[in-house]
């Protein structure tokens, strides 16, 4: 009798090369580490997926998905305060927290992987919409989409300076100066 598969075959997959993309680049990683980390065979692996890009924009999906239900609950709890400048430093946090991920996806897409980078695109372009819809409900004295720009290319920008391990910037320090900034904004177009 053939020993009994977990029903989470997918989520233990994805969780493996989550684990495998923390400690190595994308090119380090092979299908074949992610079966034996997983203990599972290739061919089960492949079952489920065909390349190391599905897994890739898999794992990212997971997590950009989590990260869109979240910002929708947050934005919905009356009891928080959702103000413009609380919004920003909401997505520029939750931005940055999976850098490692974001960053293996644009590797990926500047060397030229058509399909991460076209992927990646429609991503961002489903969050831009989403976080404009969110600012236009909180404002109306900014552009709802140059502002959400503005955020998910300050993300990017801090998810770099991160990575380069840059001491001359400090990442906590630049968001309180941008919310307090934001704030100063928001107080003077109301006067």
């Amino acid at each position: 009798m053939a020993a009994q598969r977990p029903e989470n075959i997918n989520e233990i997959i994805l969780d493996t090369a989550e684990e495998l993309l923390k400690e190595n680049s994308f090119s380090e990683v092979t299908l074949a580490k992610i079966a034996e980390k997983a203990n599972i065979s290739k061919g089960t692996l492949y079952y489920y997926y065909k390349s190391k890009n599905e897994i890739l924009f898999a794992v990212t999906d997971r997590y950009l998905s989590r990260q869109w239900d979240e910002l929708i609950q947050w934005t919905e709890n009356k009891e928080k305060d959702t103000s413009p400048h609380r919004l920003v430093n909401y997505v520029i946090e939750r931005n940055i927290a999976y850098s490692g991920l974001r960053l293996h996806l644009f590797d990926a897409a500047l060397l030229g992987d058509e399909e991460i980078r076209s992927k990646l695109i429609h991503r961002y372009d489903e969050f831009q919409k989403l976080i404009s819809s969110k600012i236009a409900e909180r404002t109306d004295r900014v552009s709802a989409d140059y502002f959400t720009w503005l955020i998910l290319t300050v993300s990017d920008g801090i998810i770099i300076q991160n990575s380069l391990k840059n001491d001359a910037f400090d990442t906590q320090q630049f968001l309180k100066q941008s919310a307090e900034y934001i704030k100063k904004f928001e107080n003077m177009r109301k006067a």
